[in-house]
């Protein structure tokens, strides 16, 4: 029986994020380069998007460049950049056929002028469909995004006194770049690493972690509704006790 079978559809998280980790190593694993494993991992992308709006989820964010990443050799982050042009040109379509919309969240300002006018063509291009919203992190970290909302707040005060107590957590949530939509109920890492790596930190304050040893090119959907299954199985408790949630 497939894990598939197993999803109760009345408890699917409405939003879930995933780390995306693994693809050089898989390239290793297989004697090539990572460029190589780069592009494996797009094939993976279309394929875990398609299951995802196909079960019903509202919500798919993929850490896909963080800013920590412009460190990488400049060959590989022009050949991840080239690679993005070509994948969002070529899965317009897709995206159109399977009615979802497009997103992009990070430091957007800093990609190459020909990368953002691409991705902003698609989410444009997109912007009608309403199954499903698959957001990209790019250019992303929480660090940059919680000190840019807090630059944000403060240029839209700076007309009056920010006192204090102005400063609570639906306001701040408002800045962030994820205000658009719900925050993840399951966070998802492939490649066997367990840490966080700068992504969504005030976001997942109460999402379920899901940690996999499958490298992201290795990873089905069969594993995306084996995550979900054990996500139900949880008990979320939001810091009350097992007995307050029972009754």
């Amino acid at each position: 029986m497939s894990y598939k079978d197993k999803i109760i559809k009345e408890k699917l998280p409405k939003h879930i994020a995933i780390i995306m980790d693994g693809n050089g190593r898989w390239a290793r694993k297989h004697g090539q380069d990572r460029i190589f494993g780069h592009h494996q991992g797009v094939d993976a992308v279309r394929d875990i998007a398609e299951a995802s709006a196909e079960l019903g989820i509202k919500y798919l964010t993929l850490y896909a460049f963080s800013t920590e990443n412009w460190n990488r050799p400049k060959f590989e982050v022009d050949a991840l950049m080239n690679l993005f042009v070509e994948t969002i040109t070529k899965e317009l379509d897709t995206l159109n056929k399977n009615n979802i919309s497009l997103n992009a969240i990070g430091d957007l300002d800093s990609l190459p002028e020909e990368n953002y006018l691409r991705l902003k063509e698609t989410i444009d291009a997109t912007a009608s469909n309403d199954r499903m919203t698959l957001t990209l992190a790019m250019s992303y970290s929480s660090h940059w995004e919680i000190i840019n909302a807090v630059r944000k707040i403060l240029s839209a005060k700076n007309d009056q006194q920010l006192k204090a107590e102005d400063i609570t957590e639906d306001l701040f949530s408002k800045y962030l770049t994820t205000a658009y939509m719900p925050d993840p109920e399951l966070l998802i890492r492939t490649s066997g690493e367990m840490r966080i790596s700068n992504f969504l930190l005030w976001q997942i304050a109460y999402a379920e972690l899901y940690f996999t040893p499958k490298l992201w090119p290795e990873f089905t959907p069969e594993d995306l509704y084996h995550a979900i299954v054990n996500y139900q199985s949880r008990e979320r408790r939001f810091g009350l006790t097992s007995e307050q949630i029972k009754s």
